[in-house]
């Protein structure tokens, strides 16, 4: 009896001291008792100019290049802003984009320019909400995001007729941008950027068809004697491409290529309008915009082209002309190339 009654007094003290020992090492500093793991790892500060650098090479990566420009050209001005000091994510608010927005004022920077940058950069911040890197706080809400409608930058057909009939014989700089706009304005304005990827194969018999680079939509054109002129005379049998914009075999990229030639372009455009004393600077979106105030002022439908082409956006232009009857186009762009 008393044998047993001693084990269980030795049993009682064992569990004692066991459960005494557990919470003296729980509580004592350097052992590897504990309840739950700890996590040392401190939150990671995320900052605005590095996020958006990574989201800019994520749409390189995946084709998106006119994003990645865009997108560059908004963080390149908000790091002028900065000056090139970086910023917590968490730390964008709507008096630092206010601040912004008050310096870009400053600094001669139209609306629609201003509202530009506030657009791409608010598109990046969101994607930063979006992956749980910082918090909504709706920075762009007290700043201007919409699109004015721009000054006019159409010329009048007695001033196309000038830059078309100029002898540019000596100067041929002059004279392939005179090309380069003359061919924009035959083709219904079309934009520089599908000139340059005009391919021989898109010219099949008296139609010439392309997909819009911006919009993706496909329009075609019937091909007139104008038009013809200057395809032949820079025919190159070993370029693919329609027109001498981009060379298929340079090094450089296509696109840099594209954007380089555009400023050649513009430039020697801008040489051409100061011959001219043109009271605007003459660049090849005046071709485009040229090419809808003529179409107006000729009484051709606002149903044929809308009003919209230059003013408004251009996806809804180009949802305008796509829309309607190929043969009613035609008509109209007949009808603007005669005048000439």
């Amino acid at each position: 009896m008393k044998k047993e009654n001693l084990n269980k007094s030795t049993q009682s003290n064992y569990a004692k001291h066991s459960v005494l020992d557990f919470i003296k090492n729980v509580f004592t500093p350097n052992k590897n008792y504990t309840t739950q793991p700890k996590d040392s790892t401190k939150p990671k500060k995320e900052y605005f100019f590095s996020f958006a650098r990574s989201i800019i090479s994520s749409k390189m990566e995946l084709g998106k290049l006119r994003t990645a420009e865009t997108y560059t050209a908004s963080l390149n001005s908000f790091k002028r802003f900065r000056k090139n000091k970086d910023i917590l994510l968490n730390n964008i608010n709507s008096d630092v984009i206010t601040a912004y927005e008050y310096y870009l004022t400053n600094n001669g920077v139209c609306p629609n320019t201003s509202s530009f940058y506030m657009r791409n950069l608010r598109a990046i911040y969101n994607q930063a909400v979006e992956k749980e890197l910082t918090t909504q706080q709706f920075p762009f809400k007290h700043v201007y995001t919409g699109v004015e409608k721009t000054i006019k930058r159409a010329i009048p057909m007695n001033t196309i007729k000038q830059i078309k009939e100029i002898d540019l014989t000596m100067k041929p700089a002059l004279d392939y941008a005179r090309d380069m706009f003359m061919f924009s304005f035959y083709t219904r304005g079309m934009s520089f950027v599908d000139m340059a990827y005009l391919r021989q194969k898109d010219l099949n018999g008296e139609i010439l068809s392309y997909r819009r680079r911006k919009t993706g939509q496909r329009l075609y054109i019937k091909w007139e004697k104008c038009m013809d002129e200057i395809v032949n005379k820079y025919k190159n049998p070993n370029n693919f491409y329609l027109l001498p914009i981009i060379d298929p075999e340079s090094d450089t990229d296509k696109r840099k290529q594209y954007l380089q030639m555009a400023q050649y372009v513009n430039r020697n455009l801008k040489a051409i309008g100061n011959i001219l004393d043109l009271d605007i600077p003459l660049t090849m979106y005046v071709s485009r915009h040229s090419w809808a105030s003529i179409a107006k002022s000729k009484k051709i439908p606002l149903s044929v082209i809308s009003e919209g082409m230059g003013h408004d956006s251009e996806r809804t232009t180009q949802i305008y002309l796509t829309s309607l009857d190929t043969a009613e186009l035609d008509k109209a762009n007949r009808t603007i190339l005669n005048s000439l």
